[in-house]
């Protein structure tokens, strides 16, 4: 692995994190970077590197980009139809829409905001390689949250470096986050720092926004790899080892009934920045489980 937690912490969760791109037609594509005035900040930001300007989409530019984005829109229903008949061991794309109903038309429809933090908010201190428009070719971002930690990493794809750590916050700097199901795939999940500052992120799979989000307002309880037993640490070697290298490290979710959820996610063949997730479920020796009413 590229990146190992301290001593004193459990890794929870890891998984890709950029900033979201907007769906509707007139913000399809785009991204803005907002104070509490709606006024662009982009120019304000410590140590960011130029980046790319985007207006709200005309009449036309909304039908060309439709035109272009019914391919890609469609890929992920492919590919869960492909998985549901295959009887794939995870869904790549859970059981979400591509896109569900706006949340908020304000920051969703009229605009789309990744960034909302008025000066000296926390929000503005997350790295700029979280932008896609900035960040290097070939260069991508996770957000890895542990124990005590909400970390930023960035990754050379292609090599075998060490990570880089890109920026950290103590878990009690966040103040909850929500998955915004408005989006391509489900997949974005909104982050909100104590001082009331958020941003919007792209995770590559709604599982993951899901899970992070339950994650970060407490209603899911993790486990750490140290806390399983021993048929349980046997069980999940099995699992990973049937699963490609790129496999990120797997998450631990105890149900209601007491019973363990492992998933991992892999780069999806569907397209760039897209995750499959395979899971499975063991009792306390490791055995196969079956899920009990109320723990999915």
């Amino acid at each position: 692995m590229d990146w190992y937690p301290a001593p004193d912490e459990d890794l929870l969760l890891r998984t890709t994190a950029k900033f979201a791109t907007g769906v509707a037609p007139a913000v399809s594509g785009c991204r803005w970077f907002r104070d509490p005035e709606r006024k662009d900040i982009q120019g304000e930001l410590s140590g960011w590197p130029s980046g790319p300007a985007f207006t709200l989409r005309t009449t036309g530019d909304q039908a060309a980009r439709r035109t272009g984005r019914a391919f890609l829109v469609g890929i992920p229903l492919i590919a869960n139809l492909i998985a549901n008949i295959g009887g794939a061991a995870g869904s790549p794309f859970g059981d979400v829409p591509v896109r569900g109903k706006p949340e908020e038309p304000e920051n969703e429809v009229r605009d789309f905001p990744v960034m909302w933090a008025a000066s000296g908010a926390l929000a503005r201190t997350v790295p700029w390689q979280l932008d896609p428009g900035r960040r290097p070719e070939g260069y991508v971002t996770d957000l890895a949250l542990t124990s005590r930690r909400l970390l930023f990493l960035g990754v050379r794809s292609g090599t075998l470096d060490k990570a880089d750590v890109l920026g950290e916050f103590p878990r009690e700097s966040i103040a909850t986050a929500r998955q915004m199901k408005f989006s391509e795939i489900g997949a974005d999940v909104r982050i909100t720092f104590a001082d009331q500052s958020w941003i919007r992120l792209f995770t590559g799979n709604p599982d993951s926004a899901e899970r992070l989000a339950e994650l970060l307002t407490g209603t899911v309880q993790m486990l750490p790899e140290s806390a399983l037993s021993e048929g349980q640490r046997q069980r999940v070697t099995r699992f990973m080892a049937d699963l490609p290298d790129t496999a990120q490290p797997p998450a631990y979710t105890k149900l209601a009934s007491g019973i363990v959820m492992v998933e991992a996610r892999v780069p999806a063949k569907a397209g760039t920045d897209l995750f499959e997730t395979h899971s499975i479920l063991m009792d306390a020796s490791g055995a196969p489980a079956q899920p009990e009413p109320g723990d999915l």
